[in-house]
C-alpha cells in the first residue's frame, strides 16, 4: 500500500482492533463486510484513507481465501504486526462463526419455512447495496479516468458476459495493467489520448444523429 497513512503516531491497542473487526463481523450480515469495515476503518478510527483501503482491498481480492478476512489481516498487520492480525481475524470471524452454527440448526428445522427463505433474500439484497455503495464511493477517483475505466469495463465484459474465470482474467488483465501503470509511463498522455478519443466518437454519433 501507498506510504501515506491516517493512523496517528499513539500505537492501536490491539484490544480496540479486537473490537473494530467483532463490531464489523457482528453486523455484516449477506456479504457486506467491507461496507462495514470502510465504515469503521476509515470514517470512524480513521487508520486508514480511501486510497489506503482500496489498495488493501486490491490485494485481498487477488489473495486466496475471504476478501474481508484478507482485509483484516493487512489491516491488523499495518496496525500492530502479526499480533494486530490474529487480533483483526479472530474479531471478523468470531460472530459469523457463532451465527452460522446458530442458523445450522434453525436451517434444519426450518428450510422449508417460505418467510424464512424470503428473509434471507432479504439479507442478500441489502448486502448487494451495501456493496454497490463501496463501489461507488471507492471507485469515483476511477470511473472519472478512462483508462482506468476502461480496464473496469473490460473486466466486466470477461467476467459477466464471456464468463471467463476469473484467475484467467488476473493472468490476462492484471499484467496489462500493471504494464500501463508502470513507474516511468506516461499516463498523463495515455488518459489524453483516451479521453481526446472518447470525444471523437461523442461527436461521430451526435452527427449521426442529426442527420
Amino acid at each position: 500500500m501507498s506510504g501515506s497513512s491516517t493512523v496517528s503516531d499513539a500505537q492501536v491497542s490491539l484490544g480496540t482492533i479486537f473490537r473494530t473487526f467483532l463490531k464489523a463481523g457482528a453486523v455484516s450480515f449477506g456479504g457486506g463486510v467491507m461496507a462495514y469495515l470502510r465504515e469503521y476503518i476509515v470514517r470512524d478510527a480513521k487508520w486508514l484513507d480511501d486510497e489506503n483501503f482500496l489498495d488493501g482491498l486490491e490485494i485481498s481480492q487477488a489473495l486466496p481465501g475471504l476478501n474481508s478476512v484478507n482485509m483484516s489481516v493487512i489491516v491488523g498487520d499495518r496496525l500492530r504486526g502479526i499480533p494486530g492480525a490474529i487480533c483483526a481475524a479472530l474479531g471478523l470471524i468470531l460472530p459469523g462463526t457463532i451465527v452460522v452454527m446458530f442458523l445450522g440448526i434453525v436451517w434444519q428445522s426450518q428450510a422449508s419455512n417460505p418467510v424464512f427463505r424470503l428473509f434471507l433474500i432479504g439479507v442478500a439484497a441489502s448486502a448487494v447495496g451495501l456493496l454497490t455503495t463501496v463501489m461507488l464511493q471507492l471507485g469515483s477517483k476511477q470511473f472519472a479516468k478512462p483508462l482506468d475505466l476502461g480496464i473496469i469495463l473490460a473486466t466486466l465484459v470477461t467476467v459477466s458476459f464471456l464468463h471467463a474465470r476469473l484467475y484467467v482474467v488476473l493472468l490476462v488483465i492484471g499484467p496489462i495493467a500493471v504494464w500501463m501503470y508502470r513507474p516511468g509511463t506516461n499516463r498523463e498522455g495515455l488518459q489524453d489520448r483516451a479521453r481526446h478519443l472518447r470525444e471523437r466518437l461523442r461527436g461521430r454519433h451526435f452527427l449521426y444523429i442529426r442527420h
